[in-house]
């Protein structure tokens, strides 16, 4: 591998697998979109390596990085097609997973239905031993017991086991023990303890979280090996890389051992993507809007830095591990169009995907989609996409978009504008919540346009948010895969320990501190980095009687006296910035330790610009809501030249995506490509 010069980003999407590829040695780029393989991911992606190859006219042997973003694990999770896993947990606490919090997702609605574990009730087994909250042993751990339990779980038929005992992260003696008994007695199923997968508090996340990971041990094993062995079949000696909820890629083998940590990792790219881009640009202040076919997913980015989460929802389980605080619904291209039992129009949640697809595609589909929707108003090429490789028919997308608009009493053209407003209804609500939600003004912010579709519908978004100016990426529907190309890779370790922000207490919290830099070395060196690893400290404070934490940066992994005075003093200070008052006299509790290290990739040149020399535009019919039909300019994005400005209205069309700018609104192209629109006030 030492001439290996060609890095490749992969993301999967439920709709498109998209590859963006750069040659270090030839300075030369290449990208490929085609259609995801839902039944096999990592076909689709095997199939895509071997055309960004031949666009380098490079080999398999050239490949000296491949980074891949997955929803693997999040479709096993939403779907339910996760591993029937088995829990042995302290007795008395088999029912924490199902009872929860005890809070309803609707305050109104008495029939949401409660998920379901994925160790049932009856695989859910106890065992004596218990330990105190201070890791203080009140009863031995029964072995015999835990031997007990092994044994009926393998006659139950799991496909994976967790260990959850109570207060584990005070000592993780007893789990230990536990899964050692596991897997001397049965060395073929995959096990899991909390301590490896949350030392924290808080039993239900922590029993959850862990029961989560084990049940996508086995699915990601499978899909891991599939494409390990494509990659080695292809003659790729490069071990590949996944990205994670954080946004770090890591190796295999540590997705493997904790796959609760890939549950985001599908959107994370593009928010790695936009902030790379925001400072490329000069702006810091970023909403990021990432319209695919089958979701949406924002965030917010703010001084250059990703908005970040210590705990996510998932199917209804909440999963605490760090991760972008991305937020997801089901609105894309592929969304489709339904009446409901009282007659109003609804998008989504459902989806086309690839297969059949929206009814324009011609595969199949005979539902109205949100594509199709967009075909009908024109805004979308009534012939073919992708460059001409999807072929589009326009009187498929029609006959959809006429089947639903006849029962609502609508044309096509109105029921088409009706779809359009719904999904960017829904969607504008998405963008509300990592903004408004969060004390954040929209209108502060660039929002950058990404996806398959989200150029399309950004500008709409926008207005209604009084956004004035959207930035859309040189390759929009490939941008979250550009970001695989630029993500660091990156480990987050946490440790519970409840003491008293003082002096006493500073042995304690060093002897955790260096507990998690033994972790971080050992992470660390089975990553294979160096020791330049940027590391990051932190911990969690509250004032004594709270149940909610915020997190306070440290210098480093040791606390002093005037160490400790800082991080009160930051604490108060970050209290009264997030909660509106401080309490200097009150009692601080430090709760949760945490340590971070991340590794840069060698940096990636964006590509060379255009000349904007060939192509042309030609004009169509497009509908806008200002003026309806309207004859509209079409340019070809790489007949644009940097420096270049134009008006709308007009639609600017490429491989992996259709821009859409409105009357009134300017488009200019920067020197990179990228395109800067800006909204008439």
């Amino acid at each position: 591998m030492s001439g290996a010069s060609i890095a490749i980003g992969i993301d999967t999407g439920g709709t498109f697998t998209d590859l963006v590829a750069y040659d270090a040695a030839r300075g030369r780029h290449a990208r490929h979109k085609l259609a995801s393989t839902g039944e096999d991911p990592s076909a689709a992606i095997l199939a895509g390596i071997e055309a960004v190859l031949a666009a380098l006219d490079g080999a398999a042997g050239d490949i000296a990085y491949v980074g891949h973003g997955t929803t693997v694990a999040t479709n096993a999770v939403l779907e339910g097609t996760v591993a029937r896993t088995g829990m042995i947990t302290t007795r008395g606490f088999r029912d924490v997973v199902e009872i929860a919090r005890q809070r309803r997702p609707h305050f109104f609605n008495l029939e949401v239905a409660k998920p379901r574990p994925a160790a049932p009730r009856e695989c859910r087994l106890e065992v004596a031993g218990r330990l105190a909250e201070d890791g203080t042993e009140v009863e031995p751990l029964d072995e015999a017991g835990v031997e007990a339990a092994v044994e009926a779980l393998r006659r139950d038929g799991v496909e994976a086991v967790a260990v959850c005992f109570l207060h584990s992260y005070a000592d993780p003696a007893h789990e230990r023990r536990a899964a050692e008994i596991v897997r001397d007695r049965w060395p073929d199923v995959p096990v899991t303890t909390s301590v490896e997968v949350l030392a924290e508090l808080r039993e239900f996340e922590r029993f959850a979280t862990t029961m989560m990971n084990a049940s996508l041990l086995p699915v990601m094993d499978r899909y891991l090996s599939r494409f390990e062995t494509g990659c080695r079949a292809l003659g790729i000696a490069a071990p590949p890389k996944v990205m994670q909820s954080n946004g770090g890629a890591v190796s295999a083998g540590a997705v493997r051992r904790l796959p609760v940590n890939t549950l985001f990792s599908g959107p994370a790219g593009g928010v790695v993507a936009s902030q790379r881009l925001g400072a490329a640009m000069g702006e810091g202040n970023l909403l990021t809007f990432d319209m695919g076919g089958t979701s949406t997913d924002v965030s917010l980015i703010r001084d250059g830095r990703p908005a970040t989460r210590n705990e996510r929802m998932m199917a209804g389980w909440p999963v605490r591990a760090r991760t972008l605080d991305i937020h997801t619904i089901g609105a894309g291209g592929g969304s489709i169009a339904w009446i409901d039992p009282g007659g109003l129009l609804k998008v989504g949640p459902e989806s086309a995907g690839a297969a059949p697809g929206p009814a324009g595609y011609g595969r199949g589909g005979t539902r109205a989609t949100v594509t199709d929707a967009n075909i009908v108003l024109g805004r979308l090429n009534p012939v073919s996409l992708l460059d001409g490789r999807m072929a589009v028919h326009a009187d498929k997308a029609l006959a959809a978009v006429d089947a639903l608009a006849g029962p609502l009493g609508l044309d096509a053209t109105r029921a088409a504008a009706g779809i359009v407003d719904i999904v960017n209804a829904n969607m504008m609500g998405a963008v509300r919540v990592v903004s408004v939600e969060q004390g954040e003004d929209p209108r502060d912010n660039v929002l950058v346009a990404f996806g398959g579709a989200g150029p399309l519908h950004a500008t709409e978004i926008a207005a209604e948010l009084g956004i004035r100016r959207i930035l859309v990426p040189r390759s929009p529907g490939l941008f979250s895969a550009a970001g695989l190309l630029h993500a660091e890779t990156r480990g987050d370790f946490s440790l519970t320990r409840i003491l008293a922000a003082e002096a006493g207490s500073l042995a304690a919290l060093n002897a955790g501190l260096a507990e998690l830099a033994r972790r971080g070395e050992d992470w660390r060196a089975g990553e294979g980095l160096d020791e330049t690893a940027v590391r990051d400290w932190r911990v969690d404070m509250r004032y004594r009687g709270q149940s909610f934490e915020l997190d306070v940066q440290i210098a480093q992994g040791r606390l002093d006296a005037d160490g400790l005075a800082r991080a009160l003093a930051d604490f108060h200070a970050r209290h009264l910035a997030v909660n509106g008052y401080q309490v200097p006299d009150g009692t601080v509790e430090i709760v949760t330790l945490r340590h971070a290290l991340a590794a840069a990739r060698p940096p990636v040149p964006a590509e060379a610009s255009t000349s904007g020399a060939a192509g042309g535009s030609e004009a169509r019919p497009v509908w806008f809501p200002a003026t309806g039909f309207v004859e509209t300019p079409v340019h070809a994005r790489r007949a644009l030249a940097p420096g270049q400005r134009l008006t709308g209205p007009l639609v600017i069309e490429q491989m992996d995506t259709t821009t859409l700018v409105p009357p009134g609104a300017a488009v200019t192209v920067h020197e990179g490509g990228d395109l800067l629109l800006e909204l008439a006030p």
